[in-house]
């Protein structure tokens, strides 16, 4: 919630956040990237000859943040890659989540180990780089009532103000 319109923390922009960061006073960091590959490595900067905004504080926030989590919705060859093209951070995440699963980081062998599925499937054939995983992945928990209330209620309505696109697509909020 870095660029909320309203209520923004930071008067002094992101130079606050860098600070809040390096003092180890951010607990946790949700970080994407266009490609993101099995060294836990993301690529913002370019891919398939695609520019794109670049990696403005990542690679800062990826090292000092103890709890960054790697996520993207997408879960296909085509941004889970054996390598990104270009490297615009690197670190030791705590977990990586797409649309289709959860993976944990293993950092004493750099690598990922698969957690959990959001639904039976071949989650190999749609990764582009190798993962550990246990003989039998369990499906991943599905979200409380609870949980479902909050994230339907006021998170929605927090969110949909500086991201009217994603709470349309998400919660139908106009």
């Amino acid at each position: 919630m870095l660029h909320k319109r309203k209520a923004n923390p930071f008067t002094e922009g992101s130079r606050e956040l860098f600070d809040l960061a390096g003092q180890g006073r951010i607990d946790v960091f949700f970080l994407g990237g266009a490609q993101i590959d099995g060294e836990a490595n993301i690529n913002l900067v370019r891919a398939e000859g695609r520019r794109f905004p670049g990696s403005f504080g990542s690679a800062f926030l990826y090292s000092v943040v103890k709890n960054t989590i790697l996520f993207r919705e997408e879960h296909s060859r085509r941004v889970l890659v054996p390598k990104v093209e270009f490297v615009s951070a690197s670190g030791d995440p705590a977990a990586l989540v797409t649309g289709k699963a959860v993976f944990s980081w293993q950092k004493p062998k750099r690598r990922f180990r698969l957690e959990s599925v959001h639904e039976a499937a071949d989650i190999r054939a749609d990764t582009g780089f190798s993962f550990d995983a246990p003989e039998d992945v369990p499906l991943t928990t599905p979200a409380g009532a609870e949980d479902l209330d909050l994230l339907r209620g006021p998170v929605a309505k927090a969110i949909a103000a500086d991201y009217p696109d994603f709470a349309k697509r998400v919660w139908g909020i106009n």
